[in-house]
């Protein structure tokens, strides 16, 4: 039972260097994250305007190619049957065309936000792994740079080694 209960001290020792650990994040590093993450926030809102923008120039486009199909109609009874078939062709096309760089835009354009999405959260990983990684190499140079600390705590490893 001994070794599943932990010992006043470690819990202590354990809590402390949290509270440390954690005040140094605070103090240093979430300013940091979150103003990279607000930029990140702020360049992905730019591309869903980016994005809302394509979708108004394709309803305008396809306003237009309404307005195109009308005059067309108007057209259709002032020429030839060859003529309105050959109009009604190109319209359809037009429309077909239109849809096609509509779509492709707004592909393009989610395929941006989600690159840009992944790119920064794979940016903000990295960036706590590192300051974890630092404040804790800080922390364990402070803490065993006192050499009886370091003996203590080489005999109390030593100890359980031998218990186990």
């Amino acid at each position: 039972m001994e070794l599943v209960t932990p010992s006043v001290g470690l819990i202590f020792w354990t809590t402390l260097f949290f509270l440390i650990v954690l005040f140094l994040l605070k103090k240093y590093a979430w300013k940091v994250i979150l103003d990279s993450v607000d930029q990140r926030n702020k360049s992905i809102e730019e591309a869903l305007q980016a994005a809302e923008r394509a979708r108004q120039e394709v309803r305008q486009l396809q306003a237009r190619s309404e307005e195109l199909l009308q005059e067309a109609r108007a057209e259709r009874e002032k020429i030839l049957r060859e003529a309105r078939a050959t109009a009604n062709r190109l319209i359809a096309e037009a429309q077909e065309k239109a849809t096609a760089e509509a779509e492709q835009l707004i592909k393009q354009a989610q395929e941006t936000i989600r690159n840009e999405k992944s790119a920064a959260l794979t940016e903000l990983k990295n960036q706590v792994a590192t300051l974890s990684l630092e404040l804790t190499e800080k922390i364990l140079r402070h803490q065993l740079s006192n050499r009886q600390a370091h003996e203590e705590l080489i005999k109390q490893y030593m100890n359980d080694l031998k218990v186990n």
